[in-house]
């Protein structure tokens, strides 16, 4: 596996995005299947496992704890903090410091490689968020200070306290806000950026068509207005578009799909959700595709002729993006 760095932390140019494990787009894997995924990501050159202690809540944590504990110390965890409490959002500096223990125990280690804040908190200001991550890394607790669905002021004030490592927005070839501010903001300040989502929640696989449907009570996308089957119709010429160019490759849609993530710059790296152990194959061999800048400006004229209809999320879960 080829490897990246976001900032000064070098990962696998493809990391794992555990949520799926546990929570968000169907039934919880059972708990040895699970484990199973996970190693066999390991095995087959992932060292980057991203988590938070909302995704199950809780429970997707304490299945990465227990599956990467025999091989600790070469990988790279990367969990959140902030977006769950009894009153919502909350980054009050003490509860930061309540969450980072509870995760540790959860994680089974004794330090966080890269802690998150998960959603960033109106009622706090943003340096005493970054002041707090400071301590902890001054304390052992934490190595390295992220931010998840950051716009770039608030990304610049944090950096001014604690270097930032990594950002982690919601970006794929159907979802490109973080183009016109946030990826730029990293360039400049050396910061990694880790797309989360980057298959579009599963569209961009290939895979679903406008007429499936998902259980509300286990999948997020079934409030997802891009996931109605109106939005879903009027967004599959993007589908066809990336298969058109992946059967001409020879690879898949999902191959295509990470690689022009890839391309965009060299400090990006995706985290796909891998549930499954025919998912990592497929995910992992996107770090050796060549997308030529012929390819590209492919995907840009084609894109350029489609309207993506539909929000990324739901309304409350915007409202908690900057």
């Amino acid at each position: 596996m080829k490897t990246r760095v976001l900032g000064n932390l070098e990962v696998s140019a493809i990391g794992m995005g555990c949520m799926n494990l546990s929570f968000g787009t169907g039934k919880a894997t059972e708990i040895s299947e699970g484990i199973n995924v996970i190693r066999a990501g390991y095995e087959k050159g992932i060292t980057f496992f991203d988590t938070a202690e909302a995704y199950g809540p809780f429970t997707n944590e304490e299945l990465l704890g227990q599956a990467l504990k025999p091989f600790r110390k070469e990988v790279v965890i990367a969990t959140k903090f902030g977006m769950i409490s009894e009153t919502g959002v909350n980054s009050q500096p003490a509860h930061i410091r309540k969450v980072v223990e509870e995760s540790l125990k959860r994680l089974q280690t004794d330090y966080i490689d890269l802690l998150y804040q998960h959603r960033v908190d109106p009622n706090v200001p943003i340096e005493d968020v970054a002041g707090t991550v400071k301590d902890l890394i001054a304390e052992g607790k934490v190595k390295y200070f992220g931010l998840s669905e950051a716009n770039a002021e608030t990304i610049r004030k944090a950096n001014s306290v604690q270097k930032i490592t990594a950002v982690q927005n919601q970006y794929s070839v159907w979802t490109r806000e973080p183009e016109k501010s946030v990826i730029p903001a990293c360039e400049e300040l050396g910061i990694g950026f880790v797309p989360w989502g980057p298959l579009g929640t599963g569209f961009l696989t290939g895979t679903i068509t406008p007429n499936d449907t998902f259980d509300p009570a286990t999948d997020l996308r079934a409030v997802f207005p891009r996931f109605t089957k109106e939005a879903m119709t009027a967004n599959m010429p993007l589908v066809t578009m990336l298969r058109n160019i992946a059967e001409r490759k020879s690879v898949s849609t999902v191959q295509i799909a990470l690689a022009w993530l890839l391309a965009q710059k060299p400090f990006i790296v995706p985290i796909p959700g891998m549930d499954k152990i025919e998912y990592i194959n497929d995910n992992i061999k996107s770090a050796d595709v060549e997308i030529s800048a012929e390819d590209l400006q492919e995907i840009e004229d084609g894109l350029s002729k489609i309207t993506i209809q539909g929000e990324r999320l739901n309304q409350d879960l915007l409202n908690l993006s900057e």
